[in-house]
């Protein structure tokens, strides 16, 4: 999971918390009819809050306590998306998400990095598919239109915060072609004070092709 370390404390339920988990690594169900990615309209906040609350309780589990964990609620997310997504914090902060059909089942939001060598780069803060909806290729049209969405606001390098100890995360990242760059932080993940090292998975990315 990415971590953006400007964000609140998991119970702050800001939709800027940074995470990259739910992944599917691939499509081995193959494709889904009318899968799709596009930009999220507030009318979309609902359904990306329930995705997010679900797939964070199922990533925290194994880090956070119980009352933590039970703070992950889809009405508080969905509710931070709502003023995110009708006054967004600036032009490079963009939600996208994912659909089968209709039904929004992933989301990956990209802003600017807070890091003191971000001047160039996106940062990947949020990129997660509900349980139900994995092995359909979802994450990777997400990480594919994250990507596409850097590049159109001249961000050369796209990167993402990720627990150490989190390797089918890595292993995703890496397999689309990010790779550690050897910065690394501890990140306060309760309001105890307890820390989880992450480190940064990074990737250039080229100019399209004309």
């Amino acid at each position: 999971m990415a971590h953006d370390e400007q964000t609140p404390l998991p119970q702050d339920h800001s939709p800027d918390h940074g995470h990259d988990h739910g992944h599917d690594h691939g499509s081995e169900r193959g494709p889904v009819a009318d899968a799709s990615v596009r930009i999220a309209r507030v009318s979309d906040a609902p359904a990306v809050g329930l995705v997010q609350a679900v797939v964070y309780r199922e990533a925290y589990a194994g880090t956070l306590g119980e009352q933590v964990l039970a703070q992950f609620e889809p009405r508080a997310f969905a509710n931070a998306w709502r003023e995110s997504l009708t006054n967004a914090p600036s032009r490079d902060h963009v939600l996208l998400v994912a659909c089968a059909g209709e039904q929004v089942v992933g989301l990956a939001a990209v802003g600017p990095s807070s890091d003191p060598d971000g001047q160039e780069i996106a940062e990947l803060l949020v990129l997660a598919v509900h349980p139900e909806a994995r092995r359909q290729g979802h994450g990777s049209r997400l990480l594919h239109a994250a990507v596409d969405t850097a590049r159109g606001r001249d961000r050369h390098v796209l990167a993402a915060w990720v627990l150490a100890t989190d390797d089918h995360t890595r292993a995703f990242l890496t397999a689309a072609g990010l790779d550690t760059d050897g910065a690394h932080r501890e990140r306060v993940v309760d309001a105890e004070g307890s820390t989880a090292r992450e480190v940064r998975l990074s990737a250039g990315l080229a100019p399209e092709a004309e």
